[in-house]
């Protein structure tokens, strides 16, 4: 599937340095909209300025977006990472940032990714997120909607999808793994101080990772 995009004509067979700005822009976009949503989820064992740390983050991302110039998918992913890794409030901005920098890492030399660059990429930026926490899933975390949705992009590939399906099944998973938060009791953060009284609300850290992950999906689609 191709279609008119940022530069050119996009083969949907992979995601190009300007399909993935795209995916970006479209990531803050959501994270943006929901922003409320966000807060109000963490004012219930938390101090309740999640929505406002993500937009700060997304701000950041927007930053190095617009500053890039490299054409180079690699170099795109550590500027936003390295961007997200300032933003203070909370563990958000270290786990986001490793998240984008251990996908650069990975992306290093791909002019392209593909359903299978796809999947690598992203279970190193989980990769990155996990040498940063011990979080495990069902912790109520947002390793709890990464997690999954890692999950789906490598089954994906391995069964020959391409990206456009690929991240649609990874969005799914990661909204189901968010949504499955709401049944679980926090033990990280602060959240874990109020124990059971935690159970009954998403998480949302992991609200947050689906929230991205449906931005990234939206980036793809022919309209976006």
């Amino acid at each position: 599937m191709q279609f008119p995009g940022l530069d050119g004509e996009i083969d949907m067979g992979a995601i190009t340095h300007g399909l993935l700005a795209r995916m970006l822009r479209c990531a803050a976009a959501e994270v943006r909209e929901h922003h409320e949503w966000l807060s109000r989820l963490d004012s219930v064992g938390g101090d309740g300025d999640h929505g406002t740390t993500m937009v700060r983050a997304m701000s950041r991302m927007e930053q190095a977006l617009e500053a890039d110039v490299s054409g180079k998918i690699q170099t795109l992913l550590n500027d936003v990472g390295w961007a997200i890794l300032g933003v203070d409030g909370g563990a958000i901005g270290p786990l986001l940032g490793m998240f984008f920098v251990s996908m650069a890492e990975a992306a290093e030399g791909l002019e392209a990714l593909d359903a299978e660059g796809l999947a690598s990429t992203f279970e190193a930026g989980l990769a990155g997120v996990r040498a940063q926490t011990k979080a495990q899933l069902g912790d109520k975390t947002l390793v709890d909607a990464l997690v999954p949705a890692v999950e789906a992009l490598r089954a994906a590939a391995e069964g020959g999808k391409e990206v456009l399906e690929a991240l649609h099944l990874a969005a799914e998973a990661a909204e189901a793994g968010a949504e499955l938060t709401s049944t679980l009791q926090a033990r990280f953060g602060r959240a874990r101080n109020i124990k059971e009284q935690s159970i009954g609300t998403r998480d949302p850290g992991a609200t947050s990772m689906a929230l991205l992950f449906r931005g990234f999906e939206k980036g793809v689609e022919p309209h976006a």
